[in-house]
């Protein structure tokens, strides 16, 4: 479908973190403030998650794998890296093994290692490439010169071709040894994946930029003319369904129901079976996005510089983002979705979106000025395809941007709202809970709190995976500082706990204030997310 910020901190020793854990909050605070991480490299970890082709292995553009990048942490990302290519960009990347495939319109296909960008080979025919899928050790890729691809994922030596009568600019999909792709002289081919033999070939009668979705034995594609179901096996038409546009969008398969948008400005939900229309959603403008379906939500933009949530089941609109200014070139890229985050770019205008996918609020944005096309979300980074924009001057050059948390375990501590009512004599409960949102696992986390003035110390509590920890406290009804250390390395997306409980002493109308801060070993990025705060007043 065509569609550095360097940190350095000071390591600490164990002496020095003791010492200024037993100052005060506010000395705490200002160490938190001022200390500096040390970078350090981030290696590749190949997982299940990886992204073999364009719809992703669920034809869904949805990453149910990813856990490290989510609502919590996405806007602290930084640019890991680029490769740049100097060209337009049309290509969603492949990530598989730790290795980023993308065919930009420079006439060569590259392969990337995912953790540093290098460059570990490429493969040039001189013509304009899309979006690649990778499959077995082997790398399918179609082009300008009607011809599709097969590279070895090694070494991108040619292993065959097949050269249909026009354009290629539909992305393939490989299932079940088969390779299936759309090309301009109207066909839909399906390819043996190993040979390149052509098993059988449907004409739509109309020219195919759509990318197909493979599932339940059925092969879904859109043309200029139609929606089509065909039988994986043989080619045969099951169904077609008749919009009032061209279909470039890239169908969707799930639980049933295919869901792709048209020229029309509809998105369409069908019956996956029959082509029965379920229901539409207009969008007033143009849809060529592929839809992303995720948790029962469709997300997918317009031409109008507009995406959507709609309700999988009814089609009803959940929210809407209008990104920048629309234009003639001001349609969003098909979004990705991964982990309570809708990624998604804008064509013309040169910004792209991290969006909470509950509400469609913005977390997290970056103005290139440059084509921004399909993204894709492999362990906690995210890999945008951008070109440069010929309408405007300031864009930067095109090339792979891949985007991660900075090295280290990205601490954030929160204080539980207070009881809304709290009398002289009251025991009161303060609550702290600390999250890693970094890709790495906290050593040595400690949190420093203080009983609070008005108050004296009751007993304190803690919790948390995967240990518990110890406190240093004042005696049974005393005063002052509180040091508590986790007796374990803190995982990344775990959680730890400190509740303190105190006896209020302050007479009615006092306002009772309890701060905490939390540091570790490891290098943190984002300390303004290290210290918490909250009040409660005594009636």
């Amino acid at each position: 479908m065509k569609t550095p910020l360097c940190v350095t901190r000071k390591k600490q020793t164990a002496s020095f973190r003791i010492v200024s854990l037993m100052l005060t909050v506010a000395p705490l605070w200002l160490m938190l403030a001022t200390a500096n991480t040390s970078a350090h490299a981030q290696t590749s970890n190949p997982s299940p998650a990886d992204w073999t082709q364009f719809h992703r292995d669920n034809m869904q553009r949805w990453n149910p794998y990813e856990t490290t990048l989510s609502v919590n942490n996405v806007s602290t990302i930084q640019l890991k890296w680029r490769s740049i290519f100097g060209n337009f960009a049309q290509s969603s990347p492949a990530v598989v093994d730790g290795v980023v495939y993308v065919g930009p319109d420079n006439g060569s296909v590259y392969a990337l290692n995912a953790d540093t960008g290098d460059q570990l080979w490429s493969y040039n025919t001189g013509v304009q490439f899309d979006s690649p899928a990778v499959a077995n050790g082997v790398v399918y890729v179609g082009s300008s010169n009607g011809n599709l691809y097969a590279l070895n994922a090694s070494t991108g030596a040619k292993l065959w071709s097949y050269a249909t009568g026009d354009q290629v600019y539909s992305s393939p999909a490989v299932a079940n040894g088969v390779v299936y792709f759309g090309s301009f002289d109207h066909n839909v081919y399906a390819l043996n994946a190993t040979t390149g033999v052509k098993l059988w070939s449907y004409d739509t009668g109309g020219q195919i930029d759509s990318s197909p979705a493979v599932a339940n034995g059925v092969v879904y594609i859109g043309s200029s003319v139609n929606l089509y179901a065909l039988n994986a096996g043989t080619g045969a038409k099951l169904w077609s369904y008749a919009t009032g546009g061209s279909v470039l969008s890239s169908p969707a398969v799930a639980n049933g129901v295919v869901y792709v948008g048209s020229f029309d400005g509809n998105v369409y939900a069908l019956n996956a079976n029959t082509g029965a229309k379920l229901w539409s959603y207009v969008t007033g403008a143009m849809v060529e996005s592929s839809p992303a379906v995720a948790n029962g939500v469709v997300y997918i933009g317009n031409d109008a510089t507009k995406v959507y949530a709609l309700n999988a089941g009814t089609g009803a609109k959940l929210w809407s983002f209008t990104g920048v200014a629309s234009g003639p070139f001001g349609s969003f890229s098909s979004p990705a979705v991964a982990n309570g985050v809708v990624y998604v770019g804008s064509y013309g205008t040169g910004t792209f979106y991290a969006l909470n996918a509950s509400t469609g609020t913005n977390l997290w944005s970056i103005y290139s000025g440059a084509w921004s096309f399909q993204p894709t979300i492999v362990d906690g980074v995210l890999y945008i395809h951008s070109g440069n924009n010929s309408d405007n001057p300031g864009s930067i050059v095109g090339g792979v941007f891949a985007y991660a948390l900075a090295p280290g375990a990205n601490l954030r501590l929160l204080a539980e709202p207070a009881p809304t009512t709290v009398h002289q004599g009251d025991l009161l409960t303060f609550a702290f809970p600390v999250w890693n949102l970094g890709p790495e696992s906290a050593v040595h986390e400690v949190l420093n709190t203080q009983v609070p003035a008005g108050t004296t110390f009751d007993y304190i509590r803690i919790s948390g995976t995967p240990g518990i920890g110890t406190c240093t406290t004042p005696s049974y009804q005393g005063t002052g500082q509180i040091v508590c250390h986790e007796n374990a390395a803190m995982a990344p997306n775990t959680t730890w706990t400190v509740r303190l409980t105190v006896k209020v002493t302050a007479a009615a109308g006092t306002v009772i204030t309890e701060s905490a801060a939390t540091l570790a070993d490891t290098p943190d990025p984002n300390m303004a997310n290290n210290m918490a705060t909250v009040s409660v007043k005594v009636q």
